[in-house]
């Protein structure tokens, strides 16, 4: 399979800061309606009252995971169709109609309801979101690698994907806890469906901007034969298991959620009950944002230096450590127990950073890796897959985490009212989520991820990619 840059051949418009902006654009579209999953499990447990139910649902609803994202990805990578412009951004399209009201099904507010009927509501609710977020989501991180061939310019696509982020993720963290929580800190659960929405309609904007502004430049060149074989879901999956930057990838990013979205529900109890002030919470985690803000403007250069997969390992040791440090609590003096928080906080999102401005681009790299060792390029199951995994991560960390706050006290129906020493082993579980994540993110990134930028340059040369693919400058 050869690859063709179009920018040349066929007047494509060079690439710049409109590709970077419609890039960024489309995951702000994503968080808008994934960014509240991280109340999901406070709406859940204190508005509904489902608490151990809702731990046992998140697994329940992670087998719909496993169909949902591979099947999706293969009908993408199998879809022969001609498109007006590209079959990914028609997905997107069809993906961003349906999240409109997506998010919002998954925040039906009926406390009153049997616990059968909220079961039942939940289920469906994640299973109609879950659709369309992986419509969207899925053909939105295949887009990267045919936006540009430029391993340079997918660096400031992968960086520009985490500014997406950041400020899809400012909106809920940080406006919200002020809106949905009230004098007491309690969650009022109308508010979090009518937030949905309004995100949802949000999320629908961005995603038309980004499909309007994006320049596709990178196509395969695929020739069709009567006897080519079918597309096959299982072999594909195993090309996936023996494809390490893919793996490497997806461990780091199964560690990321386990930390972002394992630890969310222990850190709004934190700030409920042993801070004692839920609405600076966002504020807080806005403050430790601005380490991958900095970084972000320098991501292309420091990969044109370093490589990405050395970055990452670095930022992830960074997190290890500081992680570690979270360790130190001061339950006798909160104030400045939460200077240390946020000062921990502070290097743990540098590491973060550091990986998250670069994990897309590396991703983009691991497709072709598959290319490289198998002949097929599989954007779409190669994806998919490793969405499937992060999705897992989300679902099960946060499921787990929670069997461990019953286990060390939490009750749901206390809302933010938790005893004194349920509030202090939140402050422990969420150091001991964080640090868990952390090396997770070092073992995928260090010890799995094998794409260097020696052996990056090789696999770009004989691939036939352009020679800044190499980072040599």
């Amino acid at each position: 399979m050869k690859k063709e840059n179009l920018t040349t051949t066929n007047e494509k418009r060079k690439f710049g800061m409109r590709d970077c902006l419609a890039y960024a654009a489309g995951d702000l579209g994503c968080n808008m309606s994934f960014a509240l999953k991280g109340t999901m499990s406070i709406f859940w447990t204190q508005f509904m009252g489902m608490d151990l139910w809702y731990a046992l649902l998140l697994i329940v609803v992670q087998v719909w995971d496993a169909i949902n994202d591979p099947l999706i990805g293969s009908i993408i990578d199998s879809d022969k169709r001609k498109y007006k412009r590209n079959k990914f951004l028609a997905y997107i399209w069809a993906g961003s109609i349906g999240l409109i009201v997506g998010g919002a099904c998954c925040f039906l507010p009926f406390p009153n309801a049997s616990t059968w009927a909220k079961a039942i509501i939940f289920i469906a609710g994640y299973v109609v979101w879950d659709a369309f977020y992986t419509v969207a989501n899925v053909p939105y991180g295949s887009l990267l690698g045919l936006i540009s061939n430029d391993v340079k310019d997918r660096a400031s696509l992968s960086a520009w994907r985490s500014v997406g982020s950041i400020f899809g993720n400012m909106l809920p963290m940080v406006i919200l806890p002020f809106i949905i929580y009230d004098d007491n800190d309690n969650l009022i659960g109308e508010r979090v469906f009518i937030a949905a929405l309004i995100m949802g309609v949000l999320g629908f904007i961005c995603f038309q901007f980004m499909i309007r502004n994006t320049e596709i430049r990178v196509e395969d060149e695929v020739e069709l034969k009567e006897d080519a074989p079918r597309f096959n879901v299982f072999k594909a999956f195993v090309n996936f298991m023996k494809n390490r930057p893919a793996v490497g990838a997806t461990i780091a990013a199964m560690g990321m959620f386990i930390g972002m979205q394992g630890a969310a529900t222990a850190v709004t109890v934190i700030f409920q009950s042993y801070y004692k002030n839920v609405q600076i919470s966002g504020l807080v985690q806005l403050f430790a944002m601005i380490p991958i803000v900095c970084f972000t403007p320098l991501a292309r250069k420091m990969v044109a230096k370093y490589g990405k997969k050395e970055l990452a390992t670095f930022g992830s040791i960074c997190s290890v450590v500081s992680a570690a440090g979270l360790f130190i609590v001061i339950p006798d003096n909160t104030g400045r127990d939460l200077i240390l928080y946020i000062v921990f906080q502070l290097i743990y999102s540098l590491g973060l950073g550091i990986y998250s401005t670069v994990s897309w681009a590396m991703m983009g790299d691991a497709i072709d890796y598959n290319e490289w060792k198998t002949g097929n390029r599989e954007e779409g199951t190669v994806y998919s897959l490793h969405s499937f995994f992060r999705k897992l991560s989300q679902g099960i960390g946060p499921a787990l985490i929670l069997v461990v706050m019953v286990a060390l006290g939490y009750v749901g129906e206390n809302e933010g009212n938790q005893v004194w020493q349920v509030a202090v082993n939140m402050r422990y579980l969420v150091a001991a989520t964080y640090l868990f994540s952390a090396i997770l993110q070092f073992i995928g990134l260090g010890l799995v991820y094998n794409l260097d930028k020696k052996t990056l340059a090789k696999m770009n040369k004989e691939l036939g990619l352009s020679e800044a693919d190499g980072v040599a400058d």
